[in-house]
């Protein structure tokens, strides 16, 4: 999930791994060279998230939801 204008296509400068309290899963937060968090990756997304948003979410690269 990109939290940029989708135009402007961000680089990641750095990512910091999460594995959250009774997520049972793992995210990777992305930060741009100012610190600015500019995506958030959520592992295995289609066992943690509700279908309805999978559906609409647009799937970028080959790595995916």
């Amino acid at each position: 999930m990109y939290l940029t204008e989708p135009q402007a296509r961000v680089k990641s400068a750095r990512m910091y791994p999460c594995c959250p309290v009774d997520a049972d899963g793992m995210i990777t937060l992305d930060f741009d060279e100012q610190g600015r968090l500019v995506g958030i990756e959520v592992l295995t997304a289609s066992s943690k998230l509700p279908e309805y948003l999978l559906q609409s979410a647009e799937r970028l690269g080959s790595g995916g939801a």
